[in-house]
């Protein structure tokens, strides 16, 4: 008879959830709460979502789980770390091309990559594709549009 899964396995499994919605519904069930520390969002396409799940150490590879979607809640990556990363490292880590972004990123513990992931250096380019008409939107800090009038933190 197999035992509790590795931690490598459950970050494997939470993977597998179709959407974040599903996905959080399955952290409440495995691990009775999660807290929400940061939504960072790169231009229209991207977001990440930074928990803290109090969980216990041999379940997941780290407490720190950053949950990256598409704009319709479909994960593309799960990445563990014991510490909070900024939006600067994530990006720096990801695009090190980009001189617009900086940080040191905390050691990664686990890594998972789902169908929906694509190399995300694409959303940052300049002829990057939008839903927005360009008399609509702005280019945010280190690449990707967001609308012209908004003038909210750029998720950094």
């Amino acid at each position: 008879m197999r035992g509790s899964p590795t931690s490598s396995e459950m970050l494997e499994q939470l993977a597998r959830q179709p959407s974040l919605g599903n996905l959080l519904a399955s952290l409440r069930e495995t691990f009775s709460s999660y807290e929400l520390r940061h939504h960072y969002t790169q231009g229209e396409f991207h977001h990440d979502i930074v928990l803290v799940v109090g969980a216990d150490p041999a379940s997941l590879p780290g407490t720190v789980l950053v949950v990256s979607t598409n704009c319709n809640g479909g994960i593309k990556e799960l990445i563990s770390f014991d510490q909070v990363p900024s939006a600067d490292a994530l990006w720096r880590w990801r695009c090190p091309q980009s001189d617009e972004f900086g940080g040191e990123l905390p050691p990664i513990k686990g890594l998972v990559r789902t169908v929906h992931w694509f190399d995300p250096c694409e959303l940052l380019a300049p002829d990057a594709r939008s839903e927005l008409r360009p008399e609509f939107r702005r280019r945010q800090r280190g690449g990707g549009w967001v609308e012209a009038d908004d003038d909210g933190d750029d998720g950094a």
